[in-house]
């Protein structure tokens, strides 16, 4: 049975992402140094039947040759959903359609029953069946939004530069402090 992972913003060949004028800058000395340790984080973790759901801006700032031969090196069958720099990942092919945002029923091994998630680039503070227990997992911030008890970043800032699966982003989640309710 596969897998399910969730990843974003892994900005292949995006020379900026390490740029000291980012909020975050990674730490990478070159972009093909950054390419090459996400595209090794991703395949330490993701089996080729595996499903990855990238919450979008996979590849900018490059030839689609390129982002293509990425994307070509990486393990599972990868679904997109729309970031605010999609230009080049809209032009390559994944396993499904890509879409604005998606729900999505997880259930992987030693899962008693399916999660249901909302999945998008933009974090939201509402969003369809919240109240129904499905959870919301996002990317855009790049770890600067603090995540909540329903609500995570899943992006590469956040997890190590590699995809990750729904057990270990339960797991934070459930270490995530209960909201202070307002006055």
């Amino acid at each position: 049975m596969p897998n399910t992972f969730f990843t974003s913003d892994s900005h292949f060949g995006h020379a900026s992402v390490l740029a000291p004028r980012m909020d975050r800058p990674r730490p990478f000395a070159t972009i093909a140094e950054h390419d090459e340790a996400l595209i090794a984080a991703w395949n330490a973790v993701v089996r080729p039947g595996d499903i990855v759901w990238h919450l979008g801006d996979f590849a900018y700032r490059c030839d689609l040759a390129y982002a293509a031969s990425i994307k070509a090196r990486l393990n599972g069958r990868i679904r997109l959903i729309r970031g605010n720099h999609e230009e080049l990942g809209g032009q390559l092919d994944w396993d499904k359609p890509v879409v604005d945002v998606q729900r999505v029923f997880v259930q992987d091994p030693g899962m008693p029953k399916p999660q249901a998630i909302w999945c998008s680039h933009y974090a939201h503070r509402t969003w369809p069946h919240e109240r129904h227990g499905d959870l919301h997992l996002y990317g855009h911030s790049h770890g600067s939004l603090p995540g909540t008890r329903t609500s995570l970043d899943v992006g590469v800032d956040c997890w190590d530069w590699a995809p990750v699966r729904l057990d270990e982003i339960l797991k934070r989640m459930a270490a995530t402090p209960e909201p202070v309710p307002a006055a």
